[in-house]
């Protein structure tokens, strides 16, 4: 009785131990995606804008986009959104929002006050389309070519430095591709 007793609490710290290692010196932004090189899951959403125009899997055709997951209630959106006013002015990047589990007036509101970067905006307020994409929260930043499949996933915000090192070289490298 007295080894069992010994034991249980052994396993468990082994169990921890081994667990906190194998997370040790991994990057929370890099949550892997079983979507990487599917297809965007197949949607009919409205747009922010303008509520009685439904959006397919449409908008993603014919050339390289980011998809940037969204929400007012973000704090980290509001801190990468200048960046992303950034990209789409002043490097041309297109870029289609996913306004996601959001009150569609200010969603609006804020586009107004802070700019909007968005080619498109797709209105999530239910996060139907954000969980089918696998989204844990917001910002989330996907690479979309253009035929509509999901690159590369980034977890976090886009800042001037992600930029660099992540997604302008892969955009880059899509853009590139021939089919």
């Amino acid at each position: 009785m007295r080894r069992v007793l010994l034991f249980t609490p052994l396993a468990l710290v082994l169990i921890l131990g081994v667990m906190l290692y194998n997370g040790i010196g991994k990057d929370p932004n890099r949550l892997e995606s079983a979507l990487i090189g599917k297809p965007v899951p197949y949607f009919e959403l409205a747009s922010l804008e303008d509520p009685g125009q439904i959006l397919r899997n449409e908008v993603f055709e014919g050339k390289v986009v980011l998809l940037n997951v969204w929400g007012t209630w973000c704090p980290a959106c509001r801190v990468e959104h200048p960046d992303l006013v950034w990209l789409a002015e002043e490097k041309g990047i297109p870029i289609i929002g996913l306004n996601y589990k959001d009150n569609r007036d200010e969603a609006i509101r804020w586009l107004q006050t802070l700019g909007d970067p968005y080619e498109t905006n797709l209105f999530d307020p239910d996060g139907r389309l954000g969980f089918d994409l696998g989204v844990y929260g917001a910002p989330e930043t996907f690479i979309v070519d253009r035929r509509g499949i999901i690159r590369y996933k980034h977890v976090g915000v886009v800042d001037e430095r992600v930029w660099r090192e992540e997604l302008k070289p892969r955009i880059q490298a899509y853009e590139q591709e021939v089919y």
